[in-house]
């Protein structure tokens, strides 16, 4: 059996992101998920104003204890952080994080720091700012966008190389960062950067794509790394997974990933990537 992870993030009613999409993408993939939302929309509020409900911090912080003190919080094998409404939330997910990890310094954390797009930012200073010291110091695998590693970093991502530096400059030991310019023209590109060096996988640009592909890669990406698969091959395969769950429901002119449809792309992905070393 494989191991459970918890999934701290956003909840929609409608759609395909945040815990929506992680979620599923984890249980198809065979993990058990104890999701935690940490807002409540009625879809993804790129598609228009939505109503916000978001725990109140004691309740918040007391659903974390209650999961940290259970009997079954040692067989957890990861833990994914996502999207944070408040720095109150992202404090207390890094003290619950830190908790399980004394009972299980083997467990993987996984921070996809959602704080923006290019954009720019669309949480709060604080917010972000909170994300950045209390989750993305301390994880082990950090999933930001090109905007994301931007500001992280505080390094310009022109191409592969001035990104593989910005991604250098952070703290975890593996970062898969998602939408970096790529080699050749017309591509989009996955760059992954840890200690044995740094691999690009990159295919073809998709116009007008659905929401929540960051979502879905970083629960693939950490499911694959649980699995014991390389972080090369993890990098392959997720790439190829969220490039054809985009090309598909782009097709289809949806506005969301049709995960339900499309689920043996996590599992089986067909599509062609490249994959190359950077020196």
């Amino acid at each position: 059996m494989k191991k459970p992870v918890i999934t701290i993030s956003s909840h929609v009613v409608r759609g395909s992101v945040g815990n929506r999409a992680s979620a599923f993408a984890l249980e198809t993939r065979g993990h058990p998920v104890w999701a935690v939302p940490t807002i409540t929309l009625p879809y993804h509020p790129g598609h228009g104003t939505a109503t916000r409900i978001v725990p109140g911090h004691g309740r918040f912080q007391s659903l974390l204890d209650d999961l940290a003190d259970s009997p079954w919080a040692a067989e957890l094998g990861g833990v994914l952080t996502g999207y944070m409404a408040d720095a109150v939330q992202a404090e207390a997910t890094a003290r619950f994080t830190a908790r399980l990890k004394q009972r299980n310094p083997n467990l993987l954390h996984l921070c996809d720091p959602v704080i923006g797009d290019e954009g720019g930012l669309y949480v709060s200073g604080e917010t972000a700012a909170a994300i950045r010291d209390h989750l993305a110091a301390r994880a082990d695998i950090l999933t930001p966008n090109r905007f994301e590693l931007q500001w992280l970093s505080g390094e310009d991502v022109l191409d592969a190389g001035s990104a593989r530096k910005a991604a250098e400059h952070l703290a975890p030991a593996m970062i898969l960062a998602t939408s970096i310019p790529a080699m050749m023209r017309g591509n989009i590109a996955n760059l992954l950067v840890h200690e044995n060096g740094a691999m690009l996988a990159e295919h073809r640009m998709v116009e007008n794509a659905p929401k929540g592909p960051g979502d879905a890669a970083a629960a693939v990406f950490l499911s694959r790394l649980l699995d014991g698969e390389s972080p090369e091959k993890a990098l392959q395969a997720t790439t190829a997974s969220i490039f054809e769950l985009v090309a598909r429901a782009t097709r289809r002119g949806a506005d969301e990933l049709m995960l339900e449809t499309d689920s043996a792309s996590l599992l089986r992905p067909a599509a062609m990537v490249s994959t190359r070393k950077l020196i």
